[in-house]
C-alpha cells in the first residue's frame, strides 16, 4: 500500500486501505480480539497510518498545484474522486470499542484540501524575493511589484487550467483567492510591524488602497467574473490601518519640514549668494516660492487623499501648519542675509517674494479652499518685516547725500545732480514690478520720504548766504527736484502732489523781493498746509 501511496496511484491505495479497515472492522465486531485488545489497537493503528499517509499525498499534490508549468489535471480529478469516495465511505464516526475511533471515521480530506491550498499560498508568497534596504531603496515598491505579477499569473492559471479540474461545489476560485487574501494580509501584517520611513509607509498604504483590489490586481479582467473582490475581508486589521496612517502622518511631518527647508537652501545657494536677479513675467518680479510650495502641498494631498479622504485632509492641515512655522523661518533668514550685506538683488527679491506670498494665499484659497486669515497673518507681519528692511536700507543709502544738501560741496556743484537720484532708483525701480497695490503704496510712501527728507535738510538753520549763493541753490534745488520727480513718476508715482513742494522753497530761497518771498510762502502753505 506504501508503495502505491509513493507512486501517487492514490485510488488503488484508497481501496487497499479501505479493505484492511472493513475486515478489521469485521473481526472487531466478530470478537476475534476480545483476548487480545492490543492486535485491535496495533491494526487500527496501522489503518490510520496508512490514512495518513494518503492526507499526506494529497496535500502534497494540492500545495504543488502551482510549482509546474503545466497542471496535471489527471492527478487533481483523480483527487476529488478520492475525497467522494472518502466522504462515501464514512459518512459517520465509529464510536465503539477500544481503537475503534481510529476506524470508520471520516477523515476530513476537503478540509485537508483547503488546508493544502492555504498552505501553498502561504509558500508562494513567502518565496517572492525582497531586496533589502541597504539593496534597493524601492525595496518595498520592488517586492509588492513582484508579488503582485507573481500571483496574478498563478489566480489566472487556477481560473483556466486548474478550476476545470473540480466539481462546482469545490468553488475553486473563492477557495483559492481567499487563501491568497489571507496570505498576503498575514505578510503584510510582518512587513507592517517593521520600522519603515515615510516612502515605504505611503508604498504599503498606496498599494493596499488603490492597487490590490483594482485592474492591476485582483480585479484584472482576465481574471472575472472567477474571482471575486467584494466578499474579501479587509486586508489589513483597522487598528493596523490606522497605525500605518499614524505613522505615515508622523513621518510626513518632517518630511515636509526637509522639503520646505530644501527650498529655503536653494533660494540662499543659488539666488542669493549667486545674487541672480529673479526673472521678469507680464512685468512682474516672479519667484517660484509659491509654485514650488504649492507643488509640494498639492502633491502629498492628491497621493494621500487617493488613499482616503480623511488622511487627504490630514495631510492638508499638516502642511498648513508646517508652512505657517516655514514662512517666519524664511523671512528671518530673508532679513539676516539682506542686513549682512550690500546685494544688489535685495530690492528685487523682496518685491519677488511679496509678489509670491500673494499667489500664494490665492493659489490655496483656489486649490483646496482652505481658511487663509492665519497664514494672511503670518505674511501681514512678514510683509511689514520686509518693507521695513527696505526702507531702512534706502535710508542708509539716501540719508548721507541728503545731509549734503547745502553744504559747500553741495553748493559747488562737486556732488552730481544724479548721485541722489540713483541711491534712491537703486530701490524705487524694482517697485513697478511688484503687483499693485502695496506696490504703488510703497512706491508713494519712497517718494513722500525723500522729498520731506528733502524739505527737512534745506529749512535746517544755517549760516546766512548772499544773494548770488541763494540764486544758486535755488536753481540746483529746482534741477534735482526736477530730476528726482521726473525720475520717481517715470517709475510709476501718481503723487504729483509733491512736485511743487521743492521748487516753492527753491523759489523761496532764490527770491529777493520780500513780497515775492511773502507769496511763495503763501503758495507753499496753501499747498502744503502740514509743513508749519
Amino acid at each position: 500500500i506504501n508503495e502505491l501511496i509513493q507512486k501517487r496511484q492514490l485510488l488503488e491505495a484508497f481501496a487497499s486501505v479501505k479493505y484492511l479497515e472493513d475486515e478489521t472492522i469485521a473481526e472487531r465486531d466478530a470478537e476475534k480480539y476480545k483476548d487480545n485488545p492490543q492486535e485491535l489497537v496495533r491494526k487500527s493503528k496501522d489503518v490510520d497510518l496508512l490514512y495518513n499517509s494518503i492526507s499526506n499525498a494529497i496535500q502534497s499534490i494540492v500545495v504543488g498545484t502551482l510549482e509546474h508549468p503545466t497542471v496535471e489535471d489527471a492527478m487533481l480529478t483523480s483527487l476529488v474522486t478520492l475525497i467522494a469516495r472518502e466522504e462515501a465511505a464514512h459518512p459517520y464516526t465509529g464510536n465503539a470499542g477500544p481503537g475503534s475511533d481510529l476506524l470508520g471515521r471520516p477523515r476530513k480530506w476537503r478540509e485537508g484540501w483547503r488546508e493544502a491550498i492555504n498552505e501553498s499560498a502561504q509558500k508562494r508568497v513567502q518565496r517572492i524575493p525582497m531586496a533589502s534596504k541597504e539593496e534597493a531603496s524601492s525595496w518595498l515598491d520592488l517586492h509588492l511589484g513582484l508579488l503582485q505579477k507573481q500571483l496574478s499569473e498563478d489566480l489566472l492559471k487556477i481560473k483556466l487550467s486548474v478550476k476545470k479540474c473540480y466539481p462546482e461545489e469545490y468553488q475553486v476560485c473563492d477557495t483559492y483567492a481567499e487563501a491568497v487574501h489571507k496570505a498576503i494580509a498575514s505578510h503584510l501584517e510582518g512587513i507592517s510591524q517593521r520600522p519603515l520611513e515615510f516612502n515605504e509607509l505611503y508604498t504599503l498604504l498606496d498599494w493596499v488602497a488603490n492597487t490590490y483590489r483594482s485592474e492591476h490586481f485582483l480585479g484584472h479582467p482576465d481574471l472575472k467574473p472567477e474571482f471575486k473582490t467584494e466578499n474579501l475581508s479587509l486586508l489589513l486589521t483597522p487598528a493596523n490601518w490606522d497605525k500605518l496612517k499614524n505613522d505615515y502622518m508622523t513621518s510626513a511631518k518632517g518630511k515636509i519640514k526637509s522639503y520646505f527647508g530644501n527650498i529655503l537652501r536653494l533660494e540662499v545657494a543659488e539666488k542669493w549668494e549667486k545674487e541672480v536677479h529673479p526673472e521678469v513675467t507680464e512685468n512682474l518680479y516672479h519667484s517660484s516660492l509659491s509654485f514650488d510650495i504649492q507643488a509640494i502641498i498639492g502633491e502629498h494631498v492628491k497621493v494621500s487623499g487617493a488613499i482616503s479622504r480623511s488622511l487627504g485632509r490630514k495631510m492638508l492641515e499638516l502642511c498648513l501648519a508646517e508652512l505657517h512655522e516655514f514662512i517666519p523661518r524664511f523671512g528671518e533668514e530673508f532679513v539676516v542675509w539682506s542686513s549682512a550685506r550690500d546685494s544688489p538683488v535685495f530690492a528685487s527679491y523682496f518685491a519677488a517674494y511679496i509678489n509670491s506670498f500673494q499667489d500664494l494665499v490665492s493659489g490655496l484659497e483656489t486649490a483646496f479652499e482652505v481658511d487663509t486669515e492665519e497664514l494672511k497673518k503670518i505674511l501681514a507681519a512678514l510683509t511689514s518685516n520686509f518693507t521695513n528692511t527696505f526702507l531702512n536700507k534706502l535710508r542708509t543709502k539716501a540719508q548721507p547725500l541728503l545731509k549734503k544738501i547745502l553744504t559747500k560741496d553741495w553748493i559747488l556743484a562737486t556732488e552730481k545732480p544724479s548721485m541722489l537720484v540713483s541711491a534712491v532708483s537703486r530701490f524705487s525701480e524694482h517697485l513697478k514690478h511688484m503687483r499693485n497695490p502695496m506696490g504703488l503704496d510703497l512706491l508713494r510712501d519712497v517718494h513722500k520720504y525723500v522729498v520731506r527728507e528733502y524739505i527737512a535738510q534745506v529749512i535746517k538753520p544755517r549760516r546766512k548766504m548772499n544773494a548770488e549763493t541763494r540764486q544758486q541753490v535755488s536753481e540746483k534745488m529746482s534741477q534735482e527736484a526736477r530730476i528726482l520727480n521726473n525720475t520717481l513718476i517715470d517709475q510709476g508715482s501718481d503723487s504729483d502732489w509733491l512736485l511743487p513742494a521743492i521748487h516753492h522753497i527753491a523759489n523761496i530761497i532764490g527770491e529777493k523781493r520780500k513780497d515775492k518771498i511773502k507769496e511763495y510762502v503763501k503758495e507753499l502753505c496753501q499747498d502744503y498746509p502740514d509743513i508749519r
